[in-house]
């Protein structure tokens, strides 16, 4: 197998059994292919399908005017280049976006000709506005942040039966409905009430009887019955009634009479249920008519008008019921013959008639007159408005879409063949709607379940980006329609008629400010996938939180390979937002879906499918770990299987497909915890989600107990430098890598030259530190895809979110009471926890009423020694150390004219004008931080003259700019020439300056003439003078395009700032703060396993072992049994083992061991102990990269232990036992202090840990005085106000336990609201008199006056 760059560095051990048929999908596909189709960018105009925007456009237009003398037609639509990139708009706080310009065609046509004849056609482009684009790594950079657009989960258009669970009624009695949802428009439902009649409600507004609904939609009573009914014959004579017999439809009544065959032979007794073997007997006799008595047809329905045959007269109308007057006026009528509706209690409800009865209306205009009246209350309905307003409802494709999805969802759950149709509703569908409830209510068929993930979609950015367009265009619509009537007579242009300002509002407030665009979580790479991989049920058109019940969040069978059911957070959104499974993908319709492997006769093919939900249930499908032979074939006689939602044992021969991997049930997050399925799910939960918080470290240590997964997080998170194309490493410092292409990779005349520019220490935007550090060195050879240059939280090409600890399980003083961590100072002075955080401060100069403020370094009454560290333009230097308090930018504020005492009058006529007329307003470090300063921005108001400072910055800048370009151009140089001689040398020259005619070119020849000569040399061969021109001319070109480049960076750092109304300048300081590990910080294992630092103990203190080595962490022993996160010892006995491994090598490494008993040691490690399925193939590996291998391995051997398909104890026994050490994984230890063995063994080995983004820096806070609430005058509360400690109900009591009286009063006084109080108590502090008088607290004042606005007078009375 062929290995990567990285992965020859540092092989990782991977203990899986399962074949990998499926490499894991790229991790940010969801967003980046949702935003693709939304923009087509890459397609050419005329070959964009109908997505995205093109249905957007298509949707609104042609736009006609009222009059139908104008339209304006949709042509295409192109995007621009963006004008600043991304790393230039997030210093600026620009958006990135590419301009839109739309081509359209107004069409006027002739108003005299009787056929619509075209007058005049203007095609014109127009500007709608700006794009948003999605930057490489499925993020938006939004006025300056980088942002996420989260995926929603909602229902699926569609329709769906459902019922109360019977909590409607009190009897309990389940009431039925049925409810279409459109992608857009009115909801219709349709409902049962509990007298069994049928409702219909349009938008959940007053229900209406169904019939009305279908009398509107022009059926007729007879018509409703003849859908919805059966009919039974009745014959009528003098002396009896006959009715046709249908024996099937008799079964399970009771008989009210007896039933006799031809020959008079009783068939039923009376008072008999009639079973299937009476139903049989019936059929056999032949009988078709039955004679019964009266009562049976009493109180059935009539199924047709009865209509007089002489007058034409209706004698008793259909849906009539049956009664004694009824049959005597059939009988004088001399009917003979009638039909009644065949309605039974069991499995054919009289629903319809009933509700038919309760009808009001008549006619199909009373019926759309009601339906106007229930939408529109309090407006008097014409015959118009009323059908216009039925139309619009659901038969407008305005005003209704039930969508692609809505309609094949529908269809399905109809039963209808075909998928596709129309996205309005037609009379057909909404009886078929109907059918199907009453059938349902009937108990012919089941409800739906909404928790089914193929009855909830999936609608990610593009989709939501287009109807945000579409409610723009719509807006824009309206406009333009008012507009084309003045089109033709006053001559206007397409650019005059259309306003694109609705537009770009919509889409602007829609990534800025929409609930499902979100500020991205930054932490590390990690927590950036998770949030583009998240799926929310939340947002517009979603859920609440407060409506959704435990049902919604509940985990569903149909999650299985589609949803994480562990990473979800933790409080009121729980369930409500879920991580996409690793495998996971969305189909063309939104749904989610699974990939699984084909199983033919009990044998698992590699052919892969993807199912989605609605498909799964019918298969029968196998798991990943279903026992195979060497062919494929499944061994197990009864396999475990998921069959139409649950899991069941199945034959072999009735597997239908097979899962791909045991990781594709879990989220990607998940899959990062080693040992997963030895965790509790709640435990395996918060892992998840605090692997999230981890922050970067200092130095990253990949985890040496790992899951295999790393390597496609660290790829696809885009916080490395990968590899566009393979070739040599040409040069490599900090901030740049230069990669010359291999030749096979390298197009004709393309110089082969590719420059990678590293990021380095930026800020995240959680104030994390982003920075790159190159892993390949000069002259290494590198393919496509490698990894180049690490990421924060990356190490050689693998995620590294913490650091690997040595670590005891054992109880010490108490340190580590209630999941306290014990920490060795060996950890803080080696820097292992250290974090570097970058916080920027920002500073803006705006203009005020009374002037505008300045940006200085005089400032009134500021000492010296305050402003040491600024520039003369009041700007602090970079490189500059600060701290709480000191002064980053000078700035002053106009103060109001104040009226002088005479004194000051006389100080001012003395010494005159003291800069007494501005107060100090300058940006101080804020409280608890300490840094230096790394960087500085100025921004200025196009317009304004700039100051030195900034000058000085676009200088530094420029020359920066200019230098990058110029190596670049003497790289692609190097490259071009070094390419030529290659070519060259050896060939026949025949003319040019310093060769002769007929020569071969040597390279003394090249080197001595001037490098611009070598092109005026011409070669016998003349694929070689193309070779040349080519070269000369793509010199050119590329010297052409850097000089462009220039000019065009000058152009945008000369220019001012497109800066907010009334803002003059702005300027950021960016702070570097070290935060080294310290009690109170938070630290975590993967596992759920979370706790603080307690104390931090000198290393001389700590437990060590029988070598001397002492234990970095102490855990507490009791955090594990009743958490039941077991995997958290198994992976510090494999991490002990992995460590042990790594010694052993490196003992042999200095040994200077044979290189073939290296590799024998490595062979046994990788490919003999706990043998997986994949085999290391040492032997191709060169001695020297074993060798480097075996150096990299020194710090542990990585290990890789796959969710559900890991390491075996006895692996792990095995690999103690190679590793020379105790297979128990426990070890005697001795305490520090004493010198003392401990009593027992203490499981020590090596853990992952992780330093969580709770700091306790970020959270103490301490106030003397500070700002007070002003209603109240109670000190805020909060370190963001600078507030107080609220003294609150309970510790009131506790004080007035104690019976401290004084306290208490000074608490609830002079320390909080008591305004005269407090300030007689500063005077006499200051003064030293330490009296206090305490006064009313205002909070009481707040209370009389609340008591007064409800009418109560309060007054206090004074003691004279």
């Amino acid at each position: 197998m062929a290995y990567s760059y990285t992965e020859k560095k540092r092989i990782r051990k991977d203990f899986g059994k399962l074949p990998n048929v499926m490499e894991v999908p790229y991790l940010l596909a969801i967003q980046l292919d949702s935003y693709r189709k939304f923009t087509q960018a890459d397609r050419p105009a005329d070959e964009r399908l109908d997505i995205g925007l093109q249905a957007a456009f298509k949707s609104v237009f042609p736009i006609v005017s009222y009059s139908g003398n104008a339209a304006l037609e949709y042509v295409s639509y192109a995007l621009g280049k963006p004008v600043f990139d991304v790393s230039e708009c997030v210093l600026r706080g620009a958006t990135y976006a590419v301009p839109l310009r739309v081509k359209v065609r107004l069409i006027i046509y002739d108003r005299e000709s009787s056929s619509k004849a075209i007058k005049d056609i203007k095609e014109q482009e127009v500007y709608m506005g700006e794009i948003p684009l999605m930057t490489d790594n499925g993020t938006f950079v939004i006025n300056g942040t980088e942002r996420v657009i989260v995926s929603q989960l909602h229902r699926s258009p569609g329709v769906f039966f459902e019922h109360d669970k019977g909590k409607t009624h009190s009897s309990g009695k389940l009431l039925y409905s049925a409810r279409v949802i459109p992608y857009r428009g009115s909801w219709l439902d349709f409902e049962f009430d509990p007298k069994d009649l049928v409702y219909v409600r349009i938008d959940r507004r007053r229900k209406l009887p169904a019939t009305i609904l279908l009398r509107a939609l022009g059926y007729s009573a007879e018509e409703m019955l003849d859908m919805f009914f059966e009919t039974s014959r009745v014959f009528l004579a003098e002396d009896n009634i006959k009715l046709e017999l249908v024996p099937s439809r008799l079964r399970g009544e009771v008989t009210t009479f007896e039933i006799k065959d031809a020959d008079g032979n009783v068939i039923v007794e009376d008072g008999r249920r009639i079973t299937a073997r009476h139903i049989r007997q019936l059929e056999k006799s032949n009988v078709t008519e039955l004679q019964v008595p009266a009562e049976y047809v009493l109180g059935k329905a009539l199924a047709n008008n009865v209509i007089d045959t002489n007058t034409g007269e209706v004698l008793f109308e259909c849906n009539s019921e049956i009664t004694e007057e009824v049959l005597e006026g059939l009988r004088s009528a001399n009917v003979s013959e009638f039909q009644i509706l065949y309605t039974n209690d069991l499995d054919c409800g009289p629903f319809l008639s009933d509700t038919l009865r309760t009808d009001p209306t008549r006619t199909e205009l009373e019926a759309l007159v009601e339906i106007y009246r229930m939408m529109r209350p309090g407006e008097p309905p014409t015959k118009e408005s009323a059908e216009g307003l039925f139309q619009n409802l659901f038969f407008s494709n305005e005003r209704y879409d039930l969508s692609a999805v809505g309609r094949m969802k529908f269809n399905r759950r109809l039963g209808r063949d075909e998928e596709t149709g129309e996205g309005t509703l037609s009379r057909e569908d909404i009886v078929d709607v109907l059918r199907t409830l009453i059938s349902i209510r009937n108990g012919q068929g089941t409800v739906d379940d909404i928790d089914h993930l193929g009855n909830r979609r999936v609608r990610s950015v593009g989709e939501m980006a287009e109807n945000q367009f579409r409610v723009g265009l719509v807006r824009v619509e309206r406009a333009v329609k008012e507009r084309l009537s003045m089109a033709e007579s006053e001559g206007l242009m397409p650019q005059d008629l259309i306003n694109a300002k609705p537009v770009a509002a919509a889409v602007k407030e829609f990534f800025g400010s929409s609930q499902l665009s979100q500020f991205m979580d930054q932490n590390n790479p990690l927590s950036e996938i998770t949030h583009k991989r998240r799926v929310s049920a939340l947002g517009p058109g979603g859920l609440t939180r407060e409506r959704a019940g435990f049902e919604v969040r509940d985990v569903h069978p149909t999650h299985y390979g589609r949803v994480c059911p562990i990473e979800t957070p933790e409080g009121p959104n729980i369930g409500l937002i879920n991580s996409l499974a690793t495998y996971a993908r969305t189909n063309n319709y939104g749904f989610l879906e699974s990939p699984h492997r084909k199983v033919v006769d009990g044998k698992v093919t590699d052919e892969i499918e993807y199912l989605s939900a609605i498909n799964e249930s019918q298969y029968v499908i196998a798991q990943a770990s279903a026992a195979t032979d060497g062919e494929g074939r499944l061994t197990d006689d009864l396999v475990s299987v998921r069959y139409q939602n649950e899991f069941t044992l199945k034959a072999a021969a009735d597997v239908q497909y097979m899962d791909v991997s045991p990781r594709q049930v879990v989220s990607v997050a998940a899959s990062l915890i080693p040992f997963l399925e030895h965790d509790d799910a709640n435990r395996a939960l918060m892992g998840s989600n605090m692997q999230r918080q981890a922050v970067p470290t200092l130095k990253a240590d990949k985890p040496v107990v790992g899951t295999g997964m790393e390597r496609n997080v660290a790829r696809d998170s885009g916080v490395c430098v990968v590899a566009k194309r393979g070739g040599k490493i040409e040069s490599v410092d900090a901030g740049r890598i230069v990669v010359r292409v291999a030749d096979e990779e390298t197009p004709a005349g393309d110089a082969g030259v590719d420059i990678y520019n590293l990021i380095k220490y930026t800020r995240s935007n959680q104030n994390t530190c982003i920075n790159q550090r190159p892993i390949v060195g000069p002259g290494d050879s590198i393919s496509r895809g490698d990894i180049l240059a690490d990421g924060p939280s990356v190490d050689l090409g693998e995620l590294a979110l913490g650091q690997n600890m040595r670590i005891a399980f054992m109880t010490w003083n108490g340190y580590n009471f209630e999941d306290s961590i014990l920490v060795s100072e060996r950890v803080v002075q080696e820097d292992r926890f250290t974090t570097i955080h970058i916080q920027e401060l920002t500073c803006i100069a705006r203009d005020t009423k009374l002037g505008s403020e300045e940006i200085t370094a005089d400032i009134p009454n500021v000492g010296e020694g305050a402003l040491a560290k600024l520039d003369e333009s009041g700007i602090v230097y970079v490189g500059a150390e600060v701290g709480a308090g000191d002064i980053l930018v000078g700035k002053v504020t106009p103060k109001g004219e104040t009226q002088l005492t005479p004194e000051e009058k006389l100080l001012r006529a003395i010494f005159g004008e003291k800069a007494s007329d501005v107060k100090d307003t300058s940006l101080r470090v804020p409280s608890s931080v300490k840094g230096t300063v790394i960087d500085v921005q100025v921004f200025t108001r196009d317009g304004l003259e700039k100051d030195q400072r900034s000058l000085d910055i676009e200088k530094a800048q420029l020359d920066q700019v200019r230098k990058d370009l110029n190596e670049e151009y003497r790289i692609v140089e190097g490259a071009t020439f070094a390419r030529l001689r290659s070519s060259l040398v050896g060939n026949l020259a025949s003319s040019g300056k310093g060769v002769k005619k007929g020569e071969a070119v040597t390279d003394e020849m090249l080197n001595a003439i001037d490098r611009d000569d070598w092109f005026k040399v011409r070669m016998a061969d003349d694929a070689l003078n193309e070779q040349l021109d080519l070269a000369e001319q793509q010199l050119v070109e590329r010297r052409k395009e850097l000089d462009e480049r220039f000019e065009d960076k000058k152009r945008k750092l000369a220019t001012g700032d497109d800066l907010a109304p009334g803002v003059l300048k702005i300027v950021k300081v960016y702070l570097a703060i070290k935060r080294r590990i310290q009690p109170g910080d938070k630290m975590a294992g993967r596992h759920g396993n979370k706790g603080v630092i307690s104390v931090i103990m000198p290393v001389e203190d700590m437990p060590y072992d029988e070598n001397g080595e002492p234990i970095d962490i102490v855990l507490n022993p009791l955090g594990v049994p009743s958490r039941m996160n077991v995997g958290q010892i198994l992976e510090t006995h494999l991490g002990l083992a992995s460590k042990g491994l790594g010694r052993k090598i490196d003992n042999m490494v200095k040994q200077q061991r044979e290189i073939a008993e290296l590799r024998k040691f490595l062979g046994e490690i990788y490919n003999e102990i706990g043998q997986g399925y994949k085999i290391e193939d040492l032997d191709s590996f060169s001695d020297e990269e074993i060798l480097e291998l075996a150096r990299n391995l020194r710090g542990g051997v990585p290990m890789a232990t796959r969710a559900f398909d890991g390491a075996a104890e006895s692996e792990i026994k095995a690999l103690l036992k190679l590793a020379d050490l105790p297979e128990s994984g426990q070890m005697s230890l001795f305490d520090g202090r004493t010198g003392d063995a401990f009593m027992r063994p203490v499981t020590v080995g090596y853990m992952y840990m992780l330093k969580l983004n709770h700091l306790v820096d970020d959270k103490m806070h301490a106030r003397s005085t500070g700002s007070y609430s002003l209603v109240t005058q109670q000190p805020l509360g909060g370190k963001a106000q600078f507030g107080g400690q609220r003294f609150g109900e309970m510790e009131v009591w506790a004080l007035e336990a104690y019976g401290a009286a004084y306290t208490l009063q000074e608490m609830l006084t002079v320390k909080s609201d008591d305004v005269n109080g407090r300030t007689k108590m500063y005077k006499n502090i200051v003064d030293g008199d330490h009296r206090m008088e305490p006064g009313m607290p205002e909070s009481f004042n707040v209370l009389v006056k609340e008591i007064r606005s409800l009418g109560i007078n309060i007054e206090l009375e004074q003691d004279s």
